[in-house]
């Protein structure tokens, strides 16, 4: 079989490109992906060319960890129909020296049916959101964590923190943006300046921005005793001064991706309605139109989330 697919041959490289796919294998499902997801982490990196070495990372490359499309082709033992749309998160299916890393960014994809989530196809394009989903509900989950006070960055993480937050019944967190026009979109809780926060003594404090240097700030607005966690992904060494994290006695805790649970655990969220991911998508593009879409997700700060519609792609 072959396909089309983004292929990101180097830095600020990328378009559309024809790749050929390994056969199915036992327990393989084929999955016509009808949405895919930009995500402005981990791909940003490799577009720019910043990604520190990475395993399994080189160019030319299939990015993409957020894809949902409808199964076409299914063995008997895989437990899915053909008809069933999936959540797929990455594939590494491509023939050749084309690398998979992540490999979600196809019209086609062969993965194993152990990896993929079932959904309900009315999710349409927000079906792809489902991994950054889990990815904020790895940071809060777990043994002796405790839920955001405040969060740095309005982000689509920043946003599905706080969501996940007041969906669990704690109190609304307070969030951190420092561009104006993220400041809208709150939904039960404040989005505000930095400069506007005069409290000192958040218990949890939840770093979704990714951005460096912030860390000392951070030290000064926990209570005695609290924890600030790393839910971002950071591309230059994370350093605080020691004297105040010590007079504080701050924890700090590194999130990292999701797990097969979290994916479990958000899929219920969603489809129960304690979780909505609607307004979180700004930019649709098709396909065809892959290198404006990753250019416009990367450098216009307008765009929250962008996804690509596969529909008329063989």
């Amino acid at each position: 079989m072959r396909t089309t697919a983004v292929i990101l041959s180097g830095p600020r490289k990328l378009g559309l490109g024809t790749v050929g796919l390994q056969a199915p294998a036992i327990g393989d499902l084929v999955v016509e992906v009808s949405h895919s997801g930009i995500s402005t982490g981990t791909e940003k990196l490799f577009w720019s060319g910043t990604m520190p070495p990475f395993p399994g990372m080189g160019y030319p490359l299939v990015p993409g960890y957020e894809s949902f499309g409808e199964v076409v082709e299914a063995a008997p033992e895989s437990g899915f129909r053909v008809g069933e749309y999936v959540f797929v998160p990455g594939a590494n299916c491509f023939a050749g020296d084309v690398r998979g890393l992540f490999g979600g960014a196809s019209r086609l994809l062969v993965t194993p049916a152990a990896r993929v989530a079932r959904m309900d196809r009315s999710m349409g394009a927000e079906g792809a959101l489902l991994a950054l989903a889990a990815t904020a509900r790895h940071a809060l989950a777990g043994f002796n964590t405790a839920l955001p006070e405040l969060i740095i960055g309005h982000g689509t993480l920043g946003r599905l923190l706080a969501r996940l937050t007041i969906a669990a019944g704690a109190p609304a967190p307070t969030v951190w943006e420092v561009n104006p026009a993220r400041r809208t979109g709150a939904h039960g809780y404040e989005v505000i300046d930095p400069a506007e926060d005069t409290r000192r003594d958040y218990k949890a404090i939840y770093d979704a921005s990714g951005a460096k240097g912030l860390l000392d700030q951070l030290v000064l607005r926990l209570a005695k005793g609290g924890e600030v966690v790393l839910a971002g992904f950071y591309t230059e060494p994370v350093s605080f001064a020691f004297p105040p994290a010590f007079m504080k006695e701050a924890r700090f805790r590194i999130a990292s991706e999701w797990t097969a649970d979290d994916l479990t655990a958000t899929r219920v969220l969603i489809e129960s309605g304690a979780l909505s991911l609607s307004g979180l998508i700004t930019h649709t593009r098709k396909a065809a139109d892959a290198t404006g879409a990753y250019e416009t997700a990367f450098e216009d700060a307008d765009c929250l989330k962008m996804i690509l519609d596969w529909s008329g792609h063989a």
